[in-house]
């Protein structure tokens, strides 16, 4: 809690004096990855994140155990032999959402631009979205897809057949005004 408390203040110094800031402690990142003999999936509802609509500046941090999965087995592989949580236990995005307009009611189509941290390594990235203002709350959404190698996450030669080389991510975040 007081790493995200530490995230969070950190943020709001390096957001500026933005118009409207919006902040959610409680969004839903997914994974989904097809596999040949079983589909993986998890979900992780513990991310923070806050927007600044002003200045367009997001960031979002999320602790990697905190995905959950059906089976626990796979919870276990995932952090000790995937992702390695206990040497790199954060993920993160800081970048800026092109697209927005914060005047206007409705969906949007989107785009968030800026560096995508996991498992240690950092890249640039685009990935397409939309956010909807309703009732001064605020929702963007983006669906996009992380390929494994680009993010040095090695799959056992063993299970590399059942494993798929890219996972899906959904992130969902319902933002409230600061």
């Amino acid at each position: 809690m007081r790493i995200i408390l530490v995230f969070t203040l950190l943020l709001w110094a390096q957001v500026g004096k933005g118009q409207q800031r919006f902040f959610v402690d409680k969004a839903l990142v997914t994974f989904f990855s097809d596999g040949v003999i079983e589909d993986i999936a998890a979900e992780n509802n513990n991310v923070t994140s806050i927007f600044d609509a002003g200045q367009g500046e997001i960031a979002y941090l999320m602790n990697i155990k905190d995905f959950q999965f059906e089976k626990k087995l796979m919870q276990v592989h995932f952090n000790e032999k995937y992702m390695e949580s206990e040497k790199y236990p954060k993920a993160s995005f800081q970048g800026k959402i092109v697209g927005f307009n914060n005047t206007i009611s409705g969906v949007q189509n989107i785009k968030a631009v800026g560096k995508l941290t996991i498992h240690g390594v950092t890249r640039d990235v685009e990935l397409p979205g939309t956010a909807e203002m309703k009732n001064n709350q605020l929702s963007l959404k983006s669906k996009f897809t992380v390929k494994l190698l680009d993010y040095n996450i090695k799959v056992p030669q063993i299970v590399w057949q059942n494993i798929a080389q890219q996972v899906e991510v959904t992130v969902d975040f319902n933002y409230r005004p600061l």
